[in-house]
């Protein structure tokens, strides 16, 4: 980004690549909720609940390990990646359209300080560059916005495909429990306040995680590994991009 002094700031840059390549992953919101509402579950499921106790039967999946196999949650990472380095693309060239024209702006400033041409042609060459400097700040605000548009598009993109997928997921899960005669699925990889386990023992005759994962990826090709998060080019890593300061 630019500074509010016109400056490029490498700080405020290099936030906005980490949020450029941030991963698409299990939903950390979604891990906070499971570590609160499980333990409650558990609770009401073994305690609160006789009915249950006597006619119910229990399941277990995997919730990470569904999300991360889903070959749908491959295809978006994919995706998203590949709009990362588009939006990383078109920000590097706004950015070194900017410090060209910086250039231009403090070749100017200094001729027009330069005392073997007369007073008329200073004038002329420092509105050149007050001219030069305008041109300078509609750049700084046409990248700030940019940048600030790209995170929001990102995430909004990122947080409704995490939506959908884990959609598709709990739909899954619940047919396949259904069609088995399961009262409950609980996610054996949930955790409670105190980052312990929610599951203490499970022989795993009961966990569906192999099977629903089988029936959502079936039928599938895609399931080639992604491409690692893209890498902003090395022009946006902000260590080479020098501090401007407009004058």
């Amino acid at each position: 980004m630019i500074c509010s002094s016109g400056c490029v700031n490498s700080e405020i840059r290099l936030k906005f690549l980490a949020d450029l390549t941030a991963r698409f992953c299990f939903p950390i919101h979604v891990k906070n909720i499971l570590r609160i509402i499980f333990p409650t579950v558990l609770l009401l499921a073994f305690l609160g609940s006789s009915a249950m106790a006597q006619t119910g039967k229990m399941a277990t999946v995997d919730m990470r390990k569904l999300f991360d196999g889903y070959l749908k949650t491959k295809q978006a990472e994919t995706a998203l990646n590949d709009r990362k380095a588009e939006l990383a693309k078109e920000d590097s060239s706004f950015v070194d359209d900017f410090k060209k024209a910086k250039d231009e702006y403090q070749k100017l400033l200094d001729s027009a300080n330069d005392q073997a041409v007369s007073a008329d042609e200073r004038d002329k060459r420092k509105q050149a560059a007050a001219d030069k400097l305008k041109l300078l700040q509609d750049s700084k605000a046409t990248i700030d916005q940019f940048e600030r548009q790209a995170q929001a598009t990102l995430s909004d993109e990122s947080q409704r495909m995490r939506a959908n997928i884990l959609n598709e997921i709990k739909t899954a899960v619940a047919a396949r429990a259904k069609a088995a005669g399961y009262a409950m699925v609980v996610d054996s990889a949930s955790e409670t306040v105190n980052q312990t386990p929610v599951v203490l023992y499970n022989s795993g005759e009961n966990d569906l995680t192999v099977a629903v994962l089988a029936q959502l990826n079936a039928g599938r090709t895609d399931g080639a590994t992604p491409t690692s998060v893209v890498t902003s080019p090395s022009s946006l890593s902000g260590t080479n991009t020098p501090d401007v300061n407009l004058r």
